[in-house]
């Protein structure tokens, strides 16, 4: 809900309590008042001929006056017998600040179900529009510079998640992570877009925070979405970066925030023990620190291949020279 909405619901909640209360001093300043042991002499005589029983007070007429009168409300068990058995018609009525009170209580009832409603669509909404899916991803394994067996395994592994059928017919299934490990700018993140981009599938790239909430259990649903998501748009290959934020070795005796980490792993690894050979459905995850992993998470059948991003060597360097100057104008050597 935008700010205007909610002002416009404030001004419309004062305007109504502002009404309320002055009709309340309007009425309370109608009528004459008169002693309640008057009044309880009257209905005695038999003088009285109808009264309005409110929360506070009793409103009254009398035999053959038009005037309006007031008194007191006794609230005691007895006091309606006592009317009606000195021929008093009786009609009761939530007075004006009762009245105030229920339509205060449902206004505000209102505005706190408008609230929550308008939370729940806005997190169903972030939640439809997350992991944004990228049909045509660019970047291609000439935009790395050597590393060429690296490549080609990868290459290969893509080949089968486009072609699960093919490789299912000579006992070949396909893997169902890669897992890039390596330093800080060795490449992880290129690598993972490129191999997208040279095998001409979908592609959804997440990180380790996308997943992480104040909110309990938030993690564990957004890794469901993700690969819902994933498995409706194969094939697809779902890159998740810094995978040590949320794939972190599992403390049964910590924190909260261990806790949800823990259900984060449980839901990666239902998901990944959940693809069949033709879902078409491949994670790739990067890590700086791999040893932090969880053990149950690295193991075979979840990702089944582990490849190192080195350094670059001299020759990698070279070519590295070589894209990087590329449609650019070099100083001649001296």
């Amino acid at each position: 809900m935008n700010k205007k909405k909610i002002i416009a619901i404030l001004l419309i909640v004062i305007i109504t309590i502002a009404t309320l209360v002055v009709i309340e001093k309007y009425n309370a300043d109608d009528g004459k008042y008169v002693a309640y042991n008057n009044f309880h002499s009257y209905v005695e005589k038999g003088e009285i001929k109808h009264v309005s029983i409110e929360n506070d007070r009793v409103l009254f007429l009398m035999q053959n006056d038009e005037n309006e009168y007031y008194t007191d409300n006794p609230d005691y068990d007895m006091f309606k017998e006592f009317l009606l058995q000195n021929g008093v018609t009786i009609e009761s009525s939530d007075s004006t600040s009762e009245l105030l009170v229920n339509i205060s209580d449902v206004i505000f009832n209102l505005i706190f179900v408008v609230i929550i409603i308008s939370l729940i669509f806005k997190v169903l909404g972030y939640f439809k529009n997350s992991f944004k899916i990228v049909k045509k991803e660019k970047s291609k394994f000439s935009d790395i510079a050597g590393m060429d067996n690296l490549k080609k395994d990868m290459l290969q592994a893509v080949d089968i998640l486009k072609n699960p059928d093919v490789y299912a017919a000579k006992g070949i299934r396909q893997p169902n992570g890669i897992l890039l490990i390596g330093d800080p700018g060795n490449g992880k993140t290129m690598f993972a877009r490129a191999l997208a981009g040279e095998a001409n599938v979908n592609f959804i790239a997440t990180k380790a925070t996308d997943f992480q909430s104040a909110l309990m259990s938030v993690g564990p649903t957004k890794i469901k979405l993700l690969f819902k998501k994933a498995r409706a748009n194969k094939p697809c290959i779902v890159f998740i970066d810094e995978f040590d934020g949320i794939g972190e070795k599992r403390n049964y005796s910590g924190t909260g925030i261990d806790k949800e980490n823990n259900r984060m792993i449980t839901a990666l690894l239902n998901e990944m023990d959940g693809f069949t050979r033709k879902t078409g459905v491949m994670v790739i995850a990067a890590t700086n620190h791999y040893q932090t992993l969880d053990e149950a998470l690295v193991r075979a059948g979840r990702f089944d291949m582990k490849f190192v991003i080195p350094f670059p060597d001299l020759d990698t360097r070279r070519k590295l020279i070589e894209i990087y100057t590329q449609n650019k104008q070099l100083e001649s050597e001296a």
